[in-house]
């Protein structure tokens, strides 16, 4: 192959250095996709370069090359559950717990292993799928509904509709009221005002 071969648009070398740049937004994407099991997010989003360089997987510019890649990594996650889960039914097993190797602990494991993060997690994964995808592109990701949208294959109506429904069962969920977030002025209107 030569160096100069065109991927969608594309040549390698580019497309190589756009992925790297978007990585890190693609991995933590990925972990939101496989419910956080880093293994299985590793082997999605490894799936999901192979896809793209080998043409599999192609951009076309009808939305920008995030909004494409994440709704490439999603697809592809949904698609790698269910095989797996075909898989159990077919060997009737469940699958073996993932053990993982201890190694030198990132500064993010720390903050991760807190109490309010743990209850932070927790609550966002009592969410439905589409409320927490919705949540997790728009907050972590830094997409605009419509983008969220567009990686959902929902309509921007949709995805605003499981934003907000995504928010208020998140502050339920920690227990937070209206007062809170300083909006709590209504339950103390003036009786005698007409």
């Amino acid at each position: 192959m030569s160096i100069d071969r065109k991927i969608d648009g594309m040549d390698i070398a580019e497309l190589k250095v756009e992925l790297q740049k978007l990585h890190n937004a693609s991995f933590g994407w990925a972990l939101s996709c496989c419910d956080r099991d880093r293994g299985e997010a590793e082997e999605v989003l490894q799936t999901v370069y192979l896809k793209i360089l080998e043409g599999k997987a192609q951009f076309r510019g009808q939305a920008s090359l995030k909004t494409w890649l994440f709704a490439v990594i999603r697809k592809t996650a949904m698609g790698e559950r269910r095989k797996s889960l075909l898989r159990r039914l077919v060997l009737n097993t469940q699958s073996p717990a993932t053990g993982e190797t201890a190694f030198a602990e990132e500064p993010g494991a720390v903050f991760e292993r807190s109490e309010a993060q743990a209850r932070f997690q927790t609550a966002l994964k009592s969410l439905p799928a589409r409320q927490r995808e919705a949540l997790h592109l728009v907050f972590y990701e830094d997409l605009s509904l419509r983008e969220a949208a567009e990686v959902m294959r929902v309509s921007i109506g949709s995805a605003r509709q499981h934003y907000e429904r995504g928010k208020k069962r998140l502050r339920e969920s920690l227990g937070q009221t209206e007062s809170a977030y300083g909006i709590g002025w209504r339950g103390k209107e003036n009786p005698g005002a007409v």
